[in-house]
């Protein structure tokens, strides 16, 4: 075995320590989003990777944790083992990495660059050097076993999957665990799929086309063999393809624009759904946000993709309420409602940690308001597609079935309902309606 070469600038010590005290501000109940946000341009790549494999690999890495620490070491120190650890495991499971002694080194090393952990390097290296022995083990004998489920979900999470999917629940959380695939939107006001596909064969990125999900087809949707940098994709700063889930891209297919269209896209940021949007159809549209700082990144995307118009409004307003409405009516309205986003965990590792079960119950009752507020808003006729990127049902089918009750205008379209993961698809719930008379 050989050590790899990284192909970022920041070395593998430096990488683990900063890793290390981002997954410290996640269990302090803070979003790694936000932690990796903050980091130079030159650090954000190895250490997202390393602190999302950390957050995967959180069960097994604490069960060798246990094994060598019977007393459970500081926060500071465990959360720099679980980063080093995962580099163990990742290369068990695909045969390539780091060698055992790099990862023992540099993460030795790491303790000096992290203040809080200058004091544990031998600990750090015993652990690890065990560690290696299982994980890594001399030729002809015998690896440590694959993951049975690996990733962490509390309590309450896995007994509501458990209630709700009793023969799909492992399935999920598999997928979850998994490294979520690259896949892109190709901006059809550019190219087409088959178009975009060349472009990439000519720098040498293997794609696949993704035809359909859930029984919706999709006519922009590609999977890359192996993910690249935004950088290397063709085109990618002039809008020609944006990053972009498959579950993701059926919201703009389902509520299938039409030119003219007035559309309001609610709780719009970071704004790939809006740009979907209008990449298929020339609307008036307004994409609304309540969070300031994900406000700008709704612009942000919008002028990557050049689909900024003077038809085109981004508002700061909370869809729960009138005060920034004009009073015009729209003639189709996408509300990706807030939610616990346990749909999107291969993409967000630290959503389990983040969430509690009380969660949910203030969730089904900030959906029921902005439901209630966007039907107000929509013109008889008219479409209103409600999302999630929940695997939960009272944030799906639950709120759907409470909202045609309470509204006997409410007719329910085809749609796909509940998706649950897969490997080309985060998790979603798609409800439509169209609106029977004022």
């Amino acid at each position: 075995m050989t050590d790899k070469k990284t192909p970022h600038s920041l070395p593998l010590s430096e990488a683990i320590s900063i890793a290390a005290q981002a997954i410290s501000e996640v269990m302090s109940g803070r979003s790694l989003t936000e932690v990796l946000d903050q980091l130079e341009p030159h650090e954000r790549p190895i250490v997202q990777s390393l602190s999302f494999d950390a957050l995967r690999k959180w069960v097994r890495s604490h069960e060798l944790i246990k094994q060598f620490v019977p007393k459970s070491p500081p926060p500071e120190v465990d959360h720099l083992l679980s980063v080093a650890i995962a580099l163990f495991l990742n290369e068990n499971a695909d045969g390539k990495g780091y060698a055992a002694h790099t990862i023992v080194d540099q993460a030795v090393s790491a303790c000096a660059n992290y203040d809080k952990t200058m004091y544990a390097k031998g600990l750090v290296n015993a652990v690890l050097r065990k560690v290696s022995l299982i994980v890594q083990p001399p030729e002809g004998e015998t690896r440590f076993p694959p993951d049975p489920i690996p990733m962490f979900v509390p309590p309450w999470w896995r007994a509501n999957l458990k209630r709700n999917y009793s023969k799909a629940w492992q399935s999920i959380l598999f997928a979850q665990a998994k490294r979520a695939p690259l896949i892109l939107r190709v901006n059809q006001k550019q190219y087409s799929r088959e178009q975009y596909q060349v472009l990439l064969n000519e720098v040498g990125i293997a794609s696949s086309p993704i035809e359909e999900v859930a029984g919706v087809k999709l006519a922009s949707a590609l999977l890359l063999s192996n993910p690249v940098p935004v950088s290397e994709l063709p085109g990618f700063y002039s809008g020609a393809v944006s990053v972009q889930d498959a579950g993701a891209q059926l919201a703009a297919t389902l509520l299938n624009p039409t030119s003219g269209e007035r559309i309001l896209d609610a709780c719009a940021a970071p704004g790939g759904k809006t740009a979907h949007i209008l990449e298929l159809a020339d609307c008036e549209m307004v994409a609304l946000e309540l969070d300031g700082e994900r406000l700008g990144k709704i612009g942000g995307n919008l002028d990557r993709l050049r689909l900024h118009s003077d038809r085109v409004q981004v508002i700061r307003g909370d869809a729960s309420k009138a005060s920034w409405w004009d009073g015009r009516l729209f003639d189709k309205i996408l509300l990706d409602a807030p939610c616990s986003a346990s749909g999107i965990v291969a993409r967000h590792p630290d959503i389990p940690f983040l969430r509690r079960e009380a969660d949910i119950k203030s969730l089904q009752q900030k959906q029921r308001g902005i439901l209630e507020q966007a039907w107000k808003m929509l013109k008889p006729d008219g479409l209103m597609l409600y999302v999630t990127c929940s695997v939960f049902p009272e944030e799906g089918e639950e709120q759907a079935s409470w909202f045609a009750g309470e509204h006997s205008n409410a007719v329910r379209l085809g749609a796909p309902g509940q998706i649950l993961p897969t490997d080309v698809s985060d998790g979603f719930y798609y409800a439509l309606f169209k609106k029977n008379g004022p």
